[in-house]
């Protein structure tokens, strides 16, 4: 691993230096030796003067495979644009795949959509004006129209001349679709069964009818579910009425993933999207920032909860100890809680009929871990300060307190997830400050309750 990233290096040091000294040749023999993926990483590392040079050394087309490979982050890719020449960029966006291309410009303002689309070849802004209009995040926004249809009524001898003409074209042709007449979506048949066919044998005859698709609206996260659970390469994109509208490759699905997964990641650290390495303290702050001005006012009731339960800790300080324990115990149940019910929603093992048993095991879970955490608590206090009844006191407290926090863990994002929105926002620090306020009214509820005798 060390001798191959030592190669790299020593590569990436002979690349500048041909890009220094102009010598092209050099620079294009070795630079485009390089995986597309490599291309990405080097280009993503060099200044914008150097990618500008760059630019000179290549074509359009070999600029469209570095932004294939996608080492970018989406809000670099207008600054990337920006220092090429407008038609350059036009060219460039015009040789990448149509959804990856949508990829990009989604990133821009209108204005400049438009300015570049108005500068491609027709056919190529048509796929992607076709592909800009569906809803972002559903599965019209991550689907290519650059596939292979076949009609049904073909052979296999014609279906191979289809193949061998719009393979080049394709983005996979390890799935081929079957359409009818009127382009509806009747079957589909692997380029292994379509090889190993007799060559007068009808496609009809050897398809697979039992196809599965999903609708163009669909959530782009159902999609990545369907494609995990069948384990396809590829997935057709039908409307309403059945008709083939593009295919959704597994590469465009690993994307998704990551993005899901890093934006449910960001919510569930109170963050409105996840911070990059290279983002600046300034722009860190401003995601940041929102965020937690909403917990500092959620902190303010649990200070004002304190203030009401004042005389009561007048009376019996020792309480006030507690307080921390008490609250950290029910955040950190709570969370467990949430965490459970989040990758349940999310990973689609929780459906309607389970909802109901999630909450009744987490609420087992929650008496049984708040008994036994209110025992070992009894007599740590006990020996800790002689104290058998502010011991039963905390106890109780945690007991309770832990066995609500892990209900509430469960139902706030279920309930969420029920009002159509995102589970993931009821993040760790909301369930952890929502658990506070409980527990605290818990605890010196019981204090107030049971003053006299301590």
């Amino acid at each position: 691993m060390n001798e191959e990233k030592n190669e790299l290096l020593q590569q990436e040091i002979r690349l500048l230096s041909y890009l220094e000294e102009d010598q092209i040749d050099l620079f294009r023999d070795e630079f485009m030796g390089l995986h597309p993926y490599d291309q990405s990483v080097f280009f993503d590392k060099v200044d914008s003067a150097t990618r500008k040079r760059i630019f000179h050394y290549l074509s359009p087309e070999e600029v469209a495979e570095i932004f294939e490979a996608n080492n970018f982050d989406d809000e670099d890719y207008q600054e990337l644009l920006e220092e090429m020449e407008p038609s350059y960029a036009a060219d460039m966006l015009s040789h990448m795949y149509a959804d990856n291309a949508v990829d990009v410009l989604n990133e821009l303002d209108k204005d400049q959509v438009v300015s570049y689309l108005s500068m491609m070849d027709e056919e190529s802004a048509q796929e992607i004006k076709d592909l800009l209009h569906y809803e972002e995040y559903t599965a019209g926004s991550i689907m290519t129209t650059e596939y292979v249809a076949i009609p049904e009524s073909s052979t296999v001898r014609s279906a191979m001349n289809i193949l061998r003409k719009e393979a080049p074209g394709a983005e996979t042709i390890y799935y081929l679709f079957v359409v009818n007449d009127d382009h509806f979506l009747t079957g589909v048949i692997s380029l292994r069964d379509l090889i190993i066919a007799d060559e007068d044998t009808l496609i009809r005859d050897i398809m697979n009818e039992r196809v599965v698709s999903v609708l163009v609206s669909e959530d782009q996260e159902e999609v990545a579910r369907m494609m995990k659970d069948y384990d396809f390469l590829a997935l057709p994109v039908i409307d309403h009425r059945g008709y083939l509208l593009g295919i959704i490759t597994v590469d465009d699905i690993i994307d998704v993933l990551d993005e899901e997964a890093s934006d449910d990641y960001s919510k569930l650290a109170a963050v409105s999207d996840m911070d990059t390495f290279d983002r600046n303290p300034l722009q860190a702050a401003k995601k940041r920032l929102p965020w937690l001005l909403i917990l500092l006012f959620l902190g303010m009731i649990t200070a004002n909860i304190i203030g009401v339960f004042e005389e009561t800790l007048d009376q019996v300080a020792l309480l006030a100890v507690f307080i921390p324990l008490i609250a950290g115990m029910a955040g950190n149940s709570g969370t467990q809680a949430l965490a459970v019910a989040v990758r349940g929603i999310a990973t689609g093992d929780i459906e309607e009929e389970s909802k109901m048993k999630l909450l009744i095991r987490e609420a087992g879970t929650g008496l049984i871990t708040g008994i036994i955490s209110g025992v070992v608590v009894v007599f740590l206090v006990y020996f800790w300060k002689g104290d058998i009844l502010i011991g039963l006191l905390v106890g109780a407290a945690i007991s309770s307190s832990i066995l609500v926090a892990t209900i509430a863990g469960s139902f706030i994002p279920l309930l969420i997830h029920r009002m159509k929105i995102d589970p993931a926002v009821a993040s760790g620090p909301f369930i952890t400050t929502i658990n506070d306020i409980i527990s605290i009214l818990i605890y010196l509820g019981l204090a107030t309750t049971f003053i006299s005798g301590l």
